[in-house]
């Protein structure tokens, strides 16, 4: 039986391709990345990869390890760690915990996440890193390496000033992405306007969550080095965008630069589905099956993040080879969906079977078979 490719080309949006055209980004940050939560589509980078102090920010890895405690049961929210007096004597921002006090977890996690207490990060890190900084920091890095964070490598848990204590834009967006990802059930700490500690009410330094954005997250930083910074993330419309900014010479210009760049990431580019979990993309035939053709399934949603310019420039393609032979396994790769558009790399997807389809019997073939030869003639 000889068998033949097929294509079938989808959907109403397919149009003529022109020129793609964004609007360019005009930035006051230093090092500036903004991705796309649902795709990983860069929508702008600047100097992205560039090794950069990340004060503040690199609590973000913190939280990520005292999550992860807490999704594996290590921690829980209402036990207590003490604070050692290394944490209490911690410079910059602070919580004000007391000296050999013992502070609960979820008390420390909002004292890193809205105040972005210093002494609270000591102490957590002191907690799991079997009273030792040090050792919390080669935590950190393990987890960095696991997470991807390629251009980083951290030497506290604070982000306080150090030679060999660093990031980049693209890797803080990374980690971003994946506290978002892997924590749902305690990424809400970094939304919270304001905290109050030893009488101390403190607010979110966080410019973004007052300005009626959709803002929900997630880190400021600032040192004299390596000037102010933020790691931000907003939903609009069901749809997050996630950046990280820094080096800007104060407050204001982070707090502006910051809802530009956000502004300009949902202005400039949507989020399209090309199809939806479960969606008949094709009906092929079978070759020796108890069933005569097999229906070809998007495994999952499938959507695109472009420049809304090249909209109308988006094409997608369903292309298998027919008729696919028996036995067939529901789930089974068995057809792949291409999408193109204007100035966008073409992107494939894998199609699945949508159902088994068992293979005739020995005596079954035969005539199958037969019969095809008989056509021939």
């Amino acid at each position: 039986m000889r068998f033949g490719l097929a294509a079938v080309i989808l959907f109403s949006f397919v149009g003529s391709a022109y020129a793609q055209t964004v609007a360019p980004l005009d930035i006051a940050a230093k090092q500036a990345y903004i991705v796309d939560a649902a795709t990983g589509t860069v929508l702008f980078a600047k100097d992205a990869d560039t090794k950069m102090p990340t004060s503040s920010m690199s609590k973000m890895l913190t939280m990520y390890l005292v999550f992860d405690a807490l999704k594996t049961g290590k921690l829980k929210l209402d036990d207590t760690l003490p604070v050692s007096e290394r944490a209490w004597k911690q410079e910059g921002s602070r919580m004000f915990c007391n000296v050999r006090d013992s502070v609960k977890i979820e008390d420390l996690i909002r004292g890193v996440a809205v105040q972005s207490g210093n002494d609270a990060a000591v102490v957590l890190a002191e907690g799991l890193g079997s009273g030792s900084e040090a050792t919390f920091a080669d935590m950190m890095n393990a987890k960095a390496k696991d997470l991807g964070l390629t251009n980083s490598h951290f030497m506290n848990a604070t982000g306080l000033p150090d030679p060999q204590h660093y990031s980049t834009a693209r890797d803080l967006g990374t980690l971003a992405l994946a506290l978002q990802r892997d924590f749902p059930d305690y990424y809400h700490y970094f939304s919270e306007t304001t905290f109050t500690y030893n009488k101390i009410s403190q607010g979110n330094r966080n410019p973004l969550l007052y300005r009626n954005m959709n803002v929900d997250g997630i880190k400021t930083g600032h040192t004299v080095e390596g000037g102010f910074g933020l790691a931000a993330s907003a939903v609009r419309d069901g749809r997050r965008l996630v950046l990280v900014l820094n080096g800007m010479k104060n407050m204001q210009s982070r707090a502006d630069e910051s809802a530009k760049a956000l502004d300009y990431g949902y202005r400039e580019f949507g989020l399209y589905t090309v199809a939806k979990e479960g969606d008949v993309l094709a009906n092929p035939a079978v070759w020796l099956g108890k069933e005569k053709s097999v229906q070809i399934v998007a495994a999952r949603n499938i959507a695109i993040t472009l420049p809304r310019t090249a909209r109308s420039g988006l094409k997608a393609t369903v292309s298998f080879n027919q008729p696919i032979p028996a036995p067939i396994v529901k789930g089974d790769a068995i057809g792949t969906l291409t999408v193109t558009a204007p100035g966008m790399e073409a992107k494939t997807i894998s199609l699945v079977a949508a159902a088994d389809v068992e293979r005739l019997g020995f005596f079954q073939q035969i005539a199958e078979k037969l019969k095809v030869l008989l056509k021939r003639k």
